[in-house]
């Protein structure tokens, strides 16, 4: 393994390790206050690794709602990580099936959106590399979960103070970070649309898959991008 990629992939984690810790720390107080112990709030984020769908367990937890339901509504929130893994596969080849193992472990969203950035950049996407970018981001998550937990009953409501904003908010910013692409704007904007009215009428967290189908449905109907050979080809024709 490489020590120099592996310390580019800690460099590149980094900020969005800072970025996303108010928003372990909220799932953690929100987590305590819904009677979870310590361990048990720190055990989730260790193993389920996953921000919106470890809030969708909490609203569903203690609710009389059967088992598996919870697992369904998590399955829907978290279906994209499908498209995710089938996005990056091309960058990944070369893995080993064990590297691909913790590779989809880690697959969270900025994880995704730095890989693809990184392979149509044209950079390698080492083993190295996305360890390094994952676990700084994965063990701080975990840690600030469990401070979240602890200091939770010191900070009240977290929505009193409007930290359940950072949700939303950070979601927003990974969809940004793809704003140049063709055909953003109405793949967005569909996506979004569709998304207001499944949780209209359907409810969450089924809003979130089926949002995310509608744009994919849309974004199969544009014709694909060319690719740098065509685009090269079309200027030797010039």
């Amino acid at each position: 393994m490489s020590r120099a990629s592996f310390t580019d992939g800690l460099r590149g984690g980094f900020p969005i390790a800072l970025a996303s810790a108010p928003f372990g720390a909220l799932f953690g107080a929100l987590a305590a206050d819904k009677g979870m112990s310590l361990f048990e709030l720190t055990f989730m984020s260790a193993t389920v690794y996953a921000g919106a769908s470890q809030m969708v367990g909490l609203e569903l937890f203690g609710n009389d709602v059967q088992a598996w339901l919870i697992v369904a509504s998590i399955l829907a929130v978290n279906f994209r990580h499908v498209l995710y893994s089938a996005a990056i596969a091309p960058y990944i080849k070369h893995f080993t099936k064990l590297q691909k193992f913790f590779t989809f472990f880690l697959l969270v969203d900025p994880q995704f959106a730095e890989t693809v950035k990184r392979g149509e950049a044209g950079k390698p996407v080492t083993f190295a590399w996305y360890l390094g970018f994952g676990l700084i981001i994965y063990i701080p998550w975990t840690i600030v979960s469990l401070i979240g937990g602890t200091l939770g009953r010191y900070i009240g409501d977290p929505k009193s103070i409007g930290l359940d904003i950072l949700l939303p908010a950070y979601f927003l910013g990974i969809v940004l970070d793809f704003r140049h692409r063709n055909n953003f704007l109405p793949v967005a904007a569909v996506s979004a649309v569709a998304s207001v009215v499944a949780y209209r009428y359907v409810g969450s967290p089924w809003h979130v898959s089926l949002g995310a189908a509608a744009g994919i449905l849309l974004a199969a109907l544009f014709p694909p991008p060319p690719t740098a050979q065509e685009l090269e080809s079309d200027l030797h024709e010039v």
